[in-house]
Formats: C-alpha cells, sequence, structure tokens
C-alpha cells in the first residue's frame, strides 16, 4: 500500500473514533430531569476578583432561582474595581444575597482554589453549587443541578453551560470543549468506574454534596491547581465518591473569554494540567492532527496533484466524517457555524496554545491569571 493510502486510511480512522464515540456520548450526556426533595436548599457560591462587568447579572441571575431555597454567596477576592460595591448593593435589597471578604492568599494556594474553600466553610446548605462570575444561570438551573445530584451516587456533578461567542478566535478555539469531552471521554467508562482517569467537570459550574466535598478533602486537596474541572473531580474519585456530568445548555450560559488574547491565555494557565503534559500532549497531537487537520491536508494534496488510486476517496471520507462531527455538535449546542467550518484552523490554534504552555512550563516560566503569576513547578494539581 503505497505510503500517501495509508496516511489516508489512518487519518479516516482517527476522524471515525470521535463521531462514533460522540454519538454514543450524545446519548448519555443530557440535561437532569430529576427532581430534589421539597425541601432542598442550596448555596450558590461566586467567587468574583475584579469582575465589575459580569457580577451583577450573575447575581441577578442566581437570585431568580426558583424551586429551592436559596442563598447566594459572593466572595469578593480582593478585588480592585467596583465587584464588592456593585454586590454590596445588591444585597442591601435582598436578605438571600451576602458578600464576604477572601481572607489573604496564603503561599502555595490558587486564587480560584482558596476562594472557593472560604465560600464552603461560609456556605450554610448541604448542597454547594460553585459558579464563575461571568455565568448566567437559568431559573430552574439550581433545581436541575440539586436533582441530578441528589438522584444519584454522585457526590459532585457539573454542567457545561451554553458558550457563547463574540469574536473569531472564540468561535474557534471555546467549542473544541464539547469535541474533546464528547469525541474522546467514554461517558460509559466515567458511569461505570471509579477511575480518576475517567473524572471531568466544568469548572464554571460545579454542584456538590457537603458531606462528599468534606470526605474528598474541599478545594484544599487540589489547592495549587488552576484547572478544577479536572483535578476536583479526580479528587472526589481518589475518595470513593462518584462524579458525573450533564448537559447544561439550557440551564446556564457564560462568554468565558473575549477576544484573541483572553482566548489564548485562558487556554494556557491551566494546560499543563490537562492536555499539555509530556506524556500526554505527543498523544493529543496524533490523535487531533491525525483525524482533524490531516484529511484536508492531503484532500488539497489531492486537488493539486492526483493521488494514487483510492487514497483521495479515503482522504475525502475523513474530512466528511470529521467536518460532520463538528457541525453536529454546532447544531446540538447552538454554536458557531462559522467556527465549525474552519474547524481544522481551531484544532490548529489549539494544539499551538498546548505546545507553547508546555515549552513555557519546561523553561519554568509562570502562569499569569487575574493579576496573579502561578510557578509552574508549584502548580502540580492531582494526578
Amino acid at each position: 500500500m503505497p505510503t500517501v493510502t495509508l496516511l489516508a486510511a489512518l487519518a479516516l480512522a482517527f476522524a471515525l473514533l470521535p463521531l462514533g464515540l460522540g454519538l454514543v456520548n450524545l446519548c448519555l450526556y443530557r440535561r437532569p430531569k430529576a427532581e430534589p426533595p421539597p425541601d432542598a436548599a442550596v448555596s450558590i457560591l461566586i467567587p468574583a476578583r475584579n469582575e465589575e462587568a459580569t457580577i451583577a447579572a450573575a447575581v441577578r441571575a442566581a437570585l431568580s432561582s426558583c424551586g429551592v431555597t436559596v442563598e447566594v454567596v459572593v466572595l469578593d477576592d480582593h478585588s480592585t474595581d467596583r465587584t464588592a460595591e456593585i454586590v454590596r448593593a445588591i444585597a442591601a435589597r435582598d436578605p438571600r444575597l451576602r458578600l464576604e471578604t477572601a481572607p489573604p492568599l496564603p503561599p502555595g494556594w490558587s486564587g480560584k482554589q482558596h476562594a472557593c474553600q472560604a465560600l464552603a466553610k461560609l456556605a450554610r446548605h448541604p448542597v454547594l453549587l460553585f459558579q464563575d462570575a461571568d455565568v448566567r444561570l437559568a431559573p430552574d438551573a439550581a433545581r436541575r443541578a440539586c436533582g441530578a445530584l441528589l438522584a444519584g451516587r454522585a457526590g459532585l456533578v457539573s454542567g457545561f453551560p451554553r458558550q457563547e461567542t463574540g469574536t473569531l478566535a472564540e468561535a474557534l478555539v471555546i467549542p473544541l470543549i464539547h469535541v474533546l469531552l464528547l469525541g474522546y471521554l467514554p461517558m460509559v467508562g466515567m458511569r461505570w468506574s471509579g477511575n480518576p482517569g475517567f473524572a471531568a467537570a466544568c469548572g464554571q459550574l460545579i454542584a456538590v454534596r457537603r458531606d462528599a466535598y468534606q470526605t474528598a478533602g474541599g478545594h484544599a486537596a487540589i489547592a495549587t491547581s488552576l484547572h478544577d474541572g479536572v483535578t476536583l473531580p479526580r479528587a472526589f474519585r481518589r475518595a470513593g465518591q462518584g462524579t458525573d456530568l450533564f448537559d447544561a445548555t439550557g440551564l446556564a450560559r457564560c462568554r468565558m473569554y473575549r477576544g484573541w488574547r483572553e482566548v489564548w491565555s485562558g487556554f494556557s494557565k491551566n494546560a499543563t494540567e490537562g492536555m499539555a503534559t509530556p506524556v500526554a500532549l505527543p498523544v493529543w497531537t496524533l490523535l487531533l492532527f491525525g483525524g482533524h487537520v490531516l484529511p484536508w491536508l492531503l484532500l488539497g494534496w489531492a486537488a493539486l496533484d492526483p493521488l494514487p488510486e483510492g487514497a483521495a476517496a479515503l482522504a475525502a471520507l475523513a474530512v466528511a466524517t470529521g467536518l460532520s462531527f463538528r457541525l453536529l455538535l454546532a447544531i446540538r449546542f447552538r454554536q458557531s457555524l462559522v467556527g465549525a467550518l474552519l474547524h481544522p484552523v481551531g484544532i490548529l490554534i489549539l494544539l499551538a496554545i498546548q505546545w507553547s504552555a508546555l515549552l513555557r512550563a519546561r523553561r519554568g516560566r509562570p502562569a499569569e491569571w487575574r493579576g496573579r503569576a502561578y510557578p509552574s513547578t508549584s502548580r502540580t494539581g492531582a494526578p
């Protein structure tokens, strides 16, 4: 078999993998339907550092929760803008809202994990719902998340909100979260196995049982981490507590980054706790480049110079397979169609971010986020 034909066959195999697994996962990844007990109570916990542009909408959405008793606690993490002033004004009109001030950040802690640990201690209810300050909950989101948590045996459940995008950079990269989640995480294994390797969550929206949270060590178990979406569910699983995922597309929305600079910085800051490790990144590069970029290169080659018999057909089928999966996700999760059609470009940008983060860590350069620097050598997270 000619080398180019073998490459085209491998590209098709790499493209079929996420499509096949994704179709199975889409049957399992659903909006929660279970109802919580009538007396269910939820503490909605929001860490906030310099969030004056987003905090009012986040708080008002949380206070609009219905179907469960809620309190909303905002922890001002030493903001230098009007974050505290805005929350204080809303709290004066609604006693369910409390504004608290974060204690000084101890050495070795990341800011978000320290803030969330402090919030958990301040919470009064048995169900803790951690959300980022740029998340907008639908009125039934707290009820649905609480129902999903209390109806099963998991100590932690997490949902991926609808990811809003406003620029081309956001549309190219942010929807790839769903490509990685649904195309490469076997959700059957996640639900049938307690192995930490199957752990996944979205740090934007995580609900936990207080007792399970304490058993797992809370956010103190991942004090150095910048990637709670990976490390917190792993900590729960290591402590014998189950974790699960649900589709929060209709329950919450979030514009996580704005523009090219925030996309690059945001995905870079925690890359070395996910894909960008010396062992994992070459494998991810093979899977993502081989299944989502190589087919397009081969098809372009065929347009310029005829390929051996069968190679062009395999490449075209690989392109159609990858594009079909990406468009399916774009329609299902209401993502940008332009970003979907430029999918190979997004994959190349994602890989560039990951390799850049790995090289930065190897050089000992710190990750920076929210005005704080985190040395890569101290950020081990949870294995």
